[in-house]
């Protein structure tokens, strides 16, 4: 009885122990792991203003449906009732074969009821705005592409710079617990220094203090590697309250001379942005043509079918219909307008040459970017490759002090320096990888590189 009780508790325990696991790992597996590149296609296609782009993508191909409507036929039906409460009346003057009196007297015409229903088919058959409309809609489209292509660039550029951020604060994060860490075993060391002996109190004190400064930074740096995996979880458009993981290499990585020189001729006619101010400059000048097609006549066809009837009763069924049908061709045309036509042909040009001029500046302010963003990247570099230097000599420093305090020719003063120095030097190599991967970033964004 006792063998059978102990083996149900086994199993019990067993399965309880299984439970734990499979929950541990459930946990553990639906925290999401992002690489640069699973987050840049994750914000391609959940990110707000993306998804908002591509609403007007749709919203021009249906401007382009609309645009073609005018070139169709078009039919409407009219249909009317109206109920005489006082009937209309023919006057009939005196004095003639139907009056001969000398008064003139009133005929009423008409009935209670009044029916008519109507179908109107129309058909331009000339007009210069309507096919001038027509090739507007279809680079507006055009235009919207480019213009979802630009939103896309721009996210991306904003995914790269906030990824790499928290790249940096994770290394921050391990510079802090190092630094914490390497104070902590001073401190124990100092401890154990001074129960025997070795050390003084005050030395003893200074390094407890100096460890207790060490730990407020890794908190802080933690926090704010927490806040920018919130920044990242927003821009690609996922819950706040999911776990990620970000998986990269925070490191240096020279782009090749020859991509740099070929990829900045070619940044000014590979920029959507440029694209897209091309297109709308051509669509001011076709809105240049649609002004000006108001001097020209509209003509159409149109044709009309209606039926009539007139009854005082309701007596549908004794109603007798009319019906008429007439065709005929409408010609328009605007004589004199006050001169509106001219002024708005005026304002037009002048819009297109605004675009024109923003277009010419934005093409030469693209070329300052590269610029820019390659003299930031080789000021980055050189940064690199000192603090390199620095960082072995602040690790070999920190050495060679730790091996003269335990051997009673260095100070606790000399200690805490060298401490600091390595701290130093590996924040300052951080924020130079960092600010290269933001200058790079940058420099791909200008030369419209995707990934």
């Amino acid at each position: 009885m006792i063998k059978r009780i102990s083996l149900n508790i086994f199993l019990t325990l067993l399965i309880l122990f299984v439970l734990q696991k499979e929950s541990f790992s459930q946990y553990r597996d639906s925290t999401l792991v992002l690489t640069l590149k699973d987050a840049l296609k994750i914000s391609l296609d959940k990110n707000w203003d993306v998804k908002i782009s591509e609403k007007d993508m749709l919203k021009a191909e249906e401007q382009i449906n609309e645009a073609y409507s005018n070139a169709y036929p078009r039919i409407d039906f009219t249909a009317s009732y109206a109920r005489n409460i006082k009937l209309p009346v023919m006057f009939i003057p005196p004095n003639n074969a139907f009056n001969p009196s000398d008064q003139t007297l009133t005929f009423e015409i008409g009935s209670k009821n009044s029916y008519s229903a109507g179908i109107t088919l129309s058909q331009v058959i000339y007009s210069q705005k309507v096919n001038t409309a027509l090739k507007i809609a279809d680079e507006y489209a055009q235009m919207s592409k480019a213009g979802n292509k630009a939103t896309k660039q721009e996210i991306s550029l904003n995914v790269k710079k906030t990824f790499y951020t928290v790249l940096l604060m994770k290394e921050m994060v391990k510079v802090s617990r190092q630094s914490y860490e390497v104070a902590k075993a001073n401190s124990e060391n100092v401890s154990a220094l001074y129960k025997q002996g070795v050390a003084s109190e005050y030395d003893n004190l200074r390094a407890e203090v100096q460890m207790a400064n060490t730990q407020p930074l890794l908190i802080q740096t933690e926090n704010n590697l927490e806040l920018t995996k919130n920044a990242l979880k927003n821009l690609l458009g996922i819950s706040i309250k999911t776990p990620i993981e970000v998986k990269g290499e925070f490191i240096f990585e020279d782009i090749p001379g020859n991509i740099l020189e070929e990829t900045e001729l070619t940044a000014v006619s590979k920029s959507p942005l440029v694209h897209q101010l091309s297109i709308q400059e051509s669509l001011l000048d076709k809105n240049i043509t649609i002004e000006r097609s108001e001097y020209y006549p509209t003509l159409a066809l149109f044709s009309q079918y209606q039926w009539q009837s007139q009854e005082n009763t309701f007596r549908f069924k004794n109603y007798n219909w009319a019906n008429n049908l007439l065709v005929g061709l409408q010609l328009n045309y605007t004589l004199f307008d006050g001169f509106r036509r001219g002024a708005r042909i005026e304002q037009a040009t002048i819009d297109k040459e605004k675009v024109g001029l923003s277009r010419r500046k934005l093409e030469e302010g693209i070329s300052i970017q590269v610029q820019q963003a390659v003299m930031k990247m080789e000021e980055a570099k050189k940064r690199i490759d000192a603090q390199q230097k620095s960082l072995q000599q602040a690790d070999k420093a920190l050495k060679i002090s730790q091996t003269r305090f335990k051997s009673g020719v260095g100070t606790q003063l000399e200690l805490i320096d060298t401490q600091a120095a390595l701290t130093f030097a590996n924040t300052n190599y951080a924020q130079a990888i960092y600010d290269y991967l933001m200058a790079k970033a940058e420099w791909e964004y200008s030369v419209s590189i995707e990934e």
